[in-house]
């Protein structure tokens, strides 16, 4: 697989995409779904962090919303299954608008705060951010140019 070369203009500084996150309703069974499909251990299943350490905020408010989430690493690519709970969160709005399926892809940039407001410079806008351990990430709305979120991940040195 060759990299697609990279123009000037590339405002997250990278094209390699870290991870694809998708949402769901059963995340025990579809996590054991994946596993069976690939043959390998199901991960296991964890709540994000409390509303005091992860610090989320939901366009542009405090919330208190928390997913379970799962991860399968898939060589360069890590496959996260997502199951929000009830409260306000791009991933709560997303799983009721849309259903189950793709929500995001994501990569690992450096300069969070530089990237954010270069990217709502160009109408894409922050819809949810939060801090996890070591680090840092945020949706960014690119539904209607990319037809998918993008989230970004700082993680810290």
């Amino acid at each position: 697989m060759q990299n697609q070369t990279q123009s000037p203009a590339n405002i997250l500084g990278t094209n390699v995409i870290t991870q694809i996150g998708i949402l769901v309703h059963d995340i025990e069974k579809t996590a054991q779904a994946y596993a069976d499909f690939f043959g390998v251990e199901k991960p296991p299943c964890n709540w994000t962090d409390p509303a005091d350490l992860a610090q989320t905020e939901y366009r542009g408010k405090p919330s208190e919303a928390r997913a379970m989430l799962a991860f399968f690493d898939m060589g360069s690519l890590q496959l996260e299954l997502i199951q929000p709970d009830e409260k306000p969160s791009t991933w709560r709005e997303y799983l009721d608008e849309h259903g189950e399926g793709p929500h995001h892809i994501a990569f690992v940039i450096e300069g969070m705060k530089e990237k954010v407001m270069l990217m709502e410079g160009q109408n894409m806008s922050l819809l949810q951010k939060g801090e996890y351990n070591g680090g840092r990430y945020a949706y960014m709305d690119t539904f209607k140019d990319l037809k998918i979120i993008t989230e970004l991940l700082e993680n810290d040195k």
